[in-house]
This record gives C-alpha cells, sequence and structure tokens, in this order.
C-alpha cells in the first residue's frame, strides 16, 4: 500500500466527487475517475453504463479511455488514477494492463472492491506490474454520495 494521501490527492479526489455528481444526475451510479500526470488531468470519466448500453462503461475505464486517446498510448507510466470508489476487478485490470503507477480511491466497496476489501488484487505476485495504492480519500463523502443515490432509487 501506498504512503497516506496528502492533500494534493484531496483536492484531485474533490474533482472526482463532482464527476460522480455528474453520474448521479443522470441515473447512473455515483462514481467519478481521473487519471493524472504531472499534475495534469489526462482523462476523465463518470459511470455510464445504462446510457451508453455499455457493461464496461465505468468511471475508471472511461478515465483510461479519456487519457490514453490524449497521450497517443495505452500505457500511462508516472500517472495516478483518482476514483471516487474502490475498484472492481475488471478496472483493477484494466489500470494494470495500462501501466497505472498509482492508485488513489475514495470509498471502500465492501462487497465488489478488487483492490482491498474482496481480492486484493493490486498485492498478487502473479501480475508482471506493480502499482501502489491508497484507499479512503474522502471516503465519508464518497459513501454518502452512494448511500443517497441508492435511497433515492428505492423510493422511487
Amino acid at each position: 500500500m501506498a504512503d497516506p494521501m496528502g492533500q494534493e490527492d484531496i483536492q484531485w479526489m474533490k474533482q472526482c466527487l463532482a464527476l460522480a455528481r455528474q453520474a448521479a444526475e443522470l441515473g447512473e451510479v455515483p462514481i467519478g475517475a481521473m487519471v493524472v500526470r504531472d499534475g495534469q488531468i489526462l482523462g476523465q470519466g463518470y459511470n455510464q453504463p445504462i446510457g451508453t448500453s455499455d457493461p464496461s462503461a465505468h468511471a475508471e475505464i472511461q478515465a483510461l479511455r479519456a487519457a490514453a486517446k490524449i497521450a497517443g498510448n495505452y500505457r500511462l507510466p508516472d500517472a495516478t488514477l483518482y476514483v471516487s470508489v474502490e475498484p472492481c476487478t475488471m478496472c483493477t485490470g484494466a489500470m494494470v494492463h495500462a501501466r497505472i503507477d498509482r492508485l488513489v480511491f475514495g470509498a471502500y466497496e465492501p462487497r465488489a472492491g478488487a483492490v482491498v476489501s474482496q481480492l486484493n488484487l493490486l498485492d498478487q505476485e502473479f501480475y508482471n506490474h506493480r502499482m501502489e495504492y491508497v484507499g479512503g480519500c474522502l471516503a465519508e463523502e464518497s459513501g454518502e454520495l452512494l448511500k443517497d443515490f441508492f435511497r433515492q432509487r428505492r423510493q422511487a
């Protein structure tokens, strides 16, 4: 696991939470993500599987696709991926393939989180790429977004 997060991580995560709110406004699960390298946003995204009819359109995948396009390469070394909720198996695998250097996530995902909560995928030795990670950055705020979203869906 990486060193604890700093002020810069908190600032980027606040932007991820703004992206998550955009997803919620569209009826998507409120998760936002961005890829940052050298203090610059390379790509960002939010959950869109419902609106795009694409099961792979998670926030992390959207951010990775945008970043790879800007970088002109599917490899994104020296980049940090910020995401408001602990990534799933698919997104964790995509980050490994993209050679993301560091992951910072917000809320833990006890049911399907693949980094810490369930599978500890980034700690497995069979991957040919190692990634630092830290969780819990603005976790309370991210968790509240999710709780509010699902509460509203149940009431609808």
